[in-house]
């Protein structure tokens, strides 16, 4: 069973970047053909795809993060990571890592338990 933790500092300040990690255990982030997403939920926009990262490596973002996010993946570790830089108070959010067995699609099977990370000076 594949289970996610989503790890990181729960302040960032305005201008900063954003780091987060999802450490997978139960399953391979490389195993054919899995996704690993990030995903965001505000009281202003709601849940929020952020990105994914492929079995393969690949990777797409959100168009509208797209500028300044970045998500990497770390085999040895079986973790994939997160980076939102310049972020403003609209980017506190709660942060899911979330997890799909084909790559292609957007539904989340199983998803981490969130980590609250706030924006704020």
């Amino acid at each position: 069973q594949v289970q996610l933790q989503e790890s990181g500092p729960g302040l960032v300040k305005p201008s900063q970047t954003l780091s987060l990690t999802c450490t997978v255990s139960g399953g391979s982030i490389s195993a054919k053909y899995y996704a690993w997403s990030w995903i965001r939920q505000s009281p202003g926009k709601g849940l929020e795809w952020i990105g994914v990262i492929n079995y393969d490596g690949s990777t797409h973002v959100s168009p509208p993060l797209k500028s300044r996010t970045s998500i990497s993946g770390d085999t040895s570790r079986n973790q994939f990571s997160l980076q939102l830089s310049s972020v403003t108070f609209d980017d506190t959010a709660l942060y899911y890592c979330g997890h799909s067995r084909l790559a292609g699609t957007r539904y989340l099977e199983i998803w981490g338990q969130g980590t609250l990370v706030a924006v704020s000076s």
